[in-house]
Parts: C-alpha cells; structure tokens; sequence
C-alpha cells in the first residue's frame, strides 16, 4: 500500500474531539492547546471549516477556521478576538475571507507533507465557500531566540529572504502566504513568538465576488 492510500483527509466529526485535543496538548502550551468545547462549538457552527488527516487510522493533523469579514477586525485584533476565544461564535456565513486558526501536525509525522496537505484543504475550503482569500496570524516561534539582536520587523525580513529558518513562517512563505503586517500582543501567552503574530493572507484567484 503506497504511503498517500494511508494517509486520508477526513472532515472533523464529534466522535474525533477527544483525540484532537490530545493532539492540541501534546503540540502546545496548555494555556493555547483546545478543550473539549472548543471543537464542539467549532463544529456545531461551522463543521465545513473543520478537517483532519488520519494515518492508519490514527489522527495526526487537523486545522480549524470561521468565515470572517476581515475590515470588522482589522489590524489590531488578537487571536482571542477573532477567534472568539476558539468557540468561533462570530462566523459570518455572509464574510468574504476565511480566517485559519489553527494547524497542528503530529510531531512524529512532521515529515509526511501533512502541514501541506492541511494549507491545501483550506485553500479549498476558500474556494468552494467562494472566498477573496484566507487570513492568518501566523506565529514565530523562533524569534525568541533572535530577539536581542533584530527587531521583530527585521526578524520577519530576514526570514522572507531566506537568511533564517522559523518552523512556522516559513512554511507559510513557501505556501503562497505574503506578509501584510506585524501584530502585538496577538496570543498573550505565545512567549516563543514574544506575542507577535504575522498577518499573513492567500489570496484565492478563482474568486469572482465583487469589490
């Protein structure tokens, strides 16, 4: 059996809350990971913006995302606040860019292209819901270790240009992600990302809504 037949994309169903959210805690802080009534309110509001990825079986990736009008948001939110704290109550059916929250991958299976494959189903998330493009505020992890030496608007320069390595931005750079700004005291208690996020945008070229 070739390594893709075992590797499946599933929609999230609430039979999978209790694995993911052991796969949010072993992944992160437990002040970030999910809770049981995050995804359960994640799909009762918007099952189509939830997926995973099995493996034999086994899940080892999943993302989440809500259906937002950015300009209500703007420059200036926090994960919490367009996230609404992960319960995701403020999806808007009628927005016209789909806002990623959350991808997280496994870390015995980081080098099975799942993070590709989950940037994939948002993208065509985006498409079939006929979005402009998809939003994020992306976190950077490694800054921490740069800090005393560049600012954030350097670090982020220098990981555009390919001079350093960060696990996340990077990744989103080579997805098709372009930087459109920097962002305070976006996740509070991200001390890796010293509370940054970057607001990153894909933008879905088969859109047809107009301005």
């Amino acid at each position: 059996m070739k390594l893709e037949d075992e590797v499946q994309v599933h929609p999230i169903i609430h039979e999978d809350i209790d694995e993911i959210v052991k796969l949010s805690q072993l992944v992160y802080d437990p002040r970030i990971a999910y809770k049981r009534e995050h995804l359960e309110s994640q799909l009762d509001i918007f099952p189509e913006g939830q997926a995973c990825i099995k493996y034999k079986d086994k899940i080892v990736g999943s993302c989440s995302s809500l259906i937002v009008n950015f300009d209500e948001y703007g420059l200036n939110h926090s994960f919490s606040h367009i996230s609404d704290g992960g319960f995701i109550r403020n999806h808007n059916p009628n927005g016209i860019h789909l806002y990623g929250i959350d991808v997280t991958v496994h870390p015995e299976y980081r080098q099975m292209n799942l993070g590709r494959r989950l940037y994939e189903i948002r993208q065509n998330i985006c498409q079939r819901f006929n979005l402009k493009s998809i939003m994020i505020g992306g976190r950077v992890p490694n800054y921490h270790k740069y800090a005393n030496d560049l600012t954030i608007q350097q670090y982020v320069e220098q990981v555009t240009f390919r001079n350093i390595y960060d696990p996340v931005l990077t990744f989103q750079l080579r997805n098709g992600f372009v930087v459109k700004d920097i962002m305070k005291n976006y996740i509070p208690e991200d001390d890796e990302s010293l509370k940054y996020g970057i607001l990153m945008e894909w933008t879905n070229d088969h859109c047809n809504q107009k301005d």
